[in-house]
């Protein structure tokens, strides 16, 4: 037994005799790091049987460290447990091959790559983000992006971030209008770090463009009268209220007042002279706008709301309302049946009833009713209104439809349409209205 362990004893003695004679080796092996910029990152170098040779540190022809001394005046560097070199702070500047190098006959070495991931920047144009151009005209927005890997920019408009207009560090607008102003966004992104989102506002210039609510106005004397017009401009309009031509200031009975876009002339306890033309003209510096607005005592235009389906074969109760501050004067109605078959509509000649103006009414509206006699069955009808006051006739209404009961040919309400456009019909009432009154009048 105890021969045994003697010799035990000699073979782990001549074992580590030849690994001091064996010289030097790498206990660490080399390796590929990726780091984010401001991290601290530790290099490994473990050494067996060093003995007496120096260990260096180097970087391309650099030398960073001997032994344990510090070659480099780069206060980040320094080692670690030995001889692992820790780098805080890592920027840019520190990517590359770090070697860890034996300094012996062989020199014999350990390689380190170091890769430096770096968040993404952006660098805008125009810097101060924001861009101008006329209608009509084009504009760039610019997000040149830096960092590591390549970052990836992509374009969006505001509030609608799913719709991407481009990729890349131009977005270039054209035949830019009224709709492109706004603010775009750019996002730079390449996964290091969160993206970065950078913001332009772009100003589209035209000239002012206007639209009314109403271009006819009904009132009376002793009541209001309200105008309104929305103003569309950039660089914002001046806008200014005309009546007759003449320039309006505000007064005890007329006030103007604004709310974004849109522009109030409110009328007060309206006189006589208050009826007639308005204008409301907008200017900026690159052009000048105008829309028309009539202040009328006229009634207003007749609206229809009998149901299109008579209730009898013979005859049809007509409704219809009129808005009319003075009280109505007098009615018109003209009516006519239409021959219609598979191809074509033929009119018949236009019947004109006088009709009695309704009783003082408690409000703006008047409603009448009328009823219309011996009409033939199952047939078609059409009718118009005109209605007037003190201060005249007001437009002519807009085409009604109707039809009665029975016959062979049943026809639907869904099935009625005008002959012609509205325009078209609008001129062959008032050309059939104005011949039957003047035929009357005679």
């Amino acid at each position: 037994m105890e021969c045994w362990v003697i010799l035990a004893a000699a073979f782990v003695t001549a074992l580590a005799q030849n690994n001091r004679n064996d010289g030097p080796r790498f206990l660490s092996r080399g390796h590929s790091f990726r780091t984010v910029v401001g991290d601290t990152l530790l290099l490994p170098c473990q050494v067996q049987n060093l003995g007496s040779l120096v260990l260096l540190w180097r970087r391309g022809p650099a030398v960073l460290t001997a032994a344990s001394l510090m070659v480099t005046r780069d206060e980040r560097f320094r080692l670690v447990d030995g001889y692992n070199l820790q780098i805080t702070d890592v920027g840019p500047q520190d990517a590359g091959d770090y070697v860890c190098q034996i300094s012996d006959r062989i020199a014999r070495d350990q390689v380190h790559t170091v890769e430096v991931l770096v968040p993404p920047s952006v660098r805008a144009s125009p810097e101060s983000r924001h861009a101008a151009a006329r209608r009509g005209g084009a504009a760039v927005l610019e997000c040149r992006a830096a960092g590591n890997p390549v970052p990836n920019v992509i374009w969006h408009k505001m509030n609608d971030t799913s719709t991407r207009l481009a990729e890349g560090p131009q977005l270039q607008l054209s035949r830019l209008e009224r709709q492109h102003s706004g603010k775009y966004i750019c996002t730079v992104d390449n996964g290091v770090g969160p993206p970065i989102v950078a913001e332009f506002q772009l100003q589209v210039l035209y000239p002012p463009e206007i639209t009314v609510d109403r271009s006819w106005v009904h009132s009376g004397e002793g009541f209001r009268a309200e105008l309104r017009c929305s103003v569309l401009a950039d660089p914002p309009a001046e806008v200014l209220w005309y009546q007759n031509s003449f320039p309006l200031s505000a007064s005890e009975r007329i006030t103007m007042s604004v709310r974004g876009n849109n522009h109030t002339l409110l009328i007060a306890n309206v006189q006589p002279e208050d009826f007639g033309n308005y204008t409301c003209v907008a200017d900026n510096s690159l052009g000048r706008a105008r829309q028309h607005v009539e202040v009328s005592g006229r009634p207003g235009a007749a609206r229809f709301t009998s149901s299109p389906l008579a209730g009898s074969r013979t005859s049809y109760t007509l409704s219809f309302t009129v808005d009319s501050y003075p009280p109505l004067d007098e009615l018109r109605l003209l009516y006519r049946q239409l021959a219609i078959n598979e191809s074509f509509q033929q009119p018949g000649r236009w019947h004109d009833v006088v009709l009695p103006p309704p009783s003082r009414p408690t409000s703006l509206t008047h409603h009448v009713t009328h009823e219309l006699v011996g009409l033939q069955p199952g047939a078609v009808y059409e009718a118009i209104v005109q209605a007037k006051n003190r201060y005249g006739w007001n437009e002519v209404s807009d085409i009604f439809q109707f039809h009665t009961l029975g016959g062979s040919h049943s026809v639907h309400a869904d099935e009625l349409s005008p002959m012609f456009s509205s325009a078209a019909i609008h001129r062959l009432m008032t050309s059939a209205l104005a011949l039957a009154l003047y035929t009357l009048a005679g």
